[in-house]
């Protein structure tokens, strides 16, 4: 059943057109990731579900309650924000019940909501401490349960993990994930880093220039994109220019080198210039699994990334990047000689061009 509903929302500043007929169905407790780089309207569609902004069109509800036109504190969604936002003045559990004491709850209920919170975020200990005697990680789990303590019917994170570094981010987001979980809120998770988004979503919207790219599930947004913006920012990509020769059988050509497809041509006509993307781990030396695609290619580069060893073909006039997971046993190919390369038919992706 849909808990968050956006229909035909869109957003002009003036001449300009921040986010464009935006529709989205929320079930209760899913966590869905609006993915997408600087200024393609994933925070202002963000602001419009909290409040912050008013949509110059559409119809934004809860539980099929319309809220489009209500101020941020009648309609209970809580915000986490990047810049943590805590009180400097109030210790740790008063800035987790000030949202309660704002609504004038027993204090008492109050007393009991923030220990169950300290306990949520693991800083039982951390109650009476100020925010400049905590660690950035720290802080951001402190605004995360000041945002759960109102019991928010929709829980917003707008990019807060961007300004931790890259270890604390990584644990930090594993708790998001938990606690969300453990709590069944329905979440709307804002970010630009792929990696977040694959590993705590749901469902990812991806967004480019204030328009719904492609919505699914981190597999289907990574394994399968439909649009070449969609497949060029989520992951490392190689990515051609090709013309369709044969649509029946799948058939097309990069520089007068041919692949087949599982993607459906039947549509398409001989000649057709259409986009192929291969992820580079779906590419391999022919020696090791013959798959359908079997193409000589010669070895510009290899680069020892650690767990990865990336390898950088040239197939025709086109670069591709091959990776390999490293072993130490792994022979690596010597630069200059030519290899046969081989994907699956269903590693070619065909799109628009």
């Amino acid at each position: 059943m849909t808990h968050l509903a956006l229909k035909n929302v869109s957003k002009h500043f003036g001449d300009f057109t921040a986010v464009n007929d935006f529709n989205l169905d929320v079930k209760k407790g899913e966590f869905v990731s609006f993915l997408g780089p600087s200024g393609c309207g994933k925070t202002t569609t963000l602001r419009m579900i909290a409040g912050f902004e008013i949509p110059t069109t559409g119809v934004i509800s809860i539980d099929g309650v319309d809220i489009t036109n209500k101020a941020p504190s009648q309609r209970n969604v809580g915000m986490v924000f990047q810049s943590y936002a805590l009180f400097p003045n109030m210790t740790v559990a008063q800035n987790i019940g000030f949202g309660l004491r704002i609504r004038k709850e027993k204090e008492a209920d109050v007393q009991d909501r923030v220990k169950e919170m300290l306990s949520i975020i693991n800083l039982e200990k951390k109650a009476d401490s100020y925010p400049y005697q905590l660690s950035g990680g720290q802080m951001q789990r402190v605004a995360l349960a000041r945002a759960l303590a109102i019991r928010p019917e929709v829980l917003l994170l707008d990019e807060p993990l961007s300004a931790l570094d890259a270890k604390i981010r990584i644990s930090l987001r594993a708790e998001i994930r938990s606690i969300q979980q453990k709590l069944g809120i329905t979440a709307i998770y804002v970010t630009h880093d792929q990696e977040e988004a694959l590993s705590l979503s749901d469902r990812i919207v991806v967004m480019n220039m204030g328009e719904m790219e492609q919505v699914g599930t981190p597999f289907e947004i990574y394994n399968f994109p439909t649009t070449v913006f969609s497949a060029n920012f989520v992951g490392t990509l190689n990515n051609a220019s090709a013309e369709v020769v044969d649509p029946a059988k799948g058939t097309i050509s990069i520089d007068g080198v041919q692949f087949e497809s599982a993607v459906d041509l039947k549509e398409r006509k001989k000649g057709d210039k259409v986009r192929v993307a291969i992820r580079p781990e779906r590419l391999s030396f022919a020696s090791e699994q013959k798959k359908a695609n079997v193409v000589d290619a010669v070895i510009e580069n290899v680069t020892f990334l650690g767990s990865v060893v990336r390898i950088k073909v040239k197939i025709g006039s086109t670069k591709f990047n091959m990776d390999t997971f490293n072993n130490p046993f792994l022979e690596l190919p010597k630069i200059g000689s030519v290899e046969q390369v081989t994907c699956s038919r269903e590693a070619v992706l065909v799109l628009d061009e």
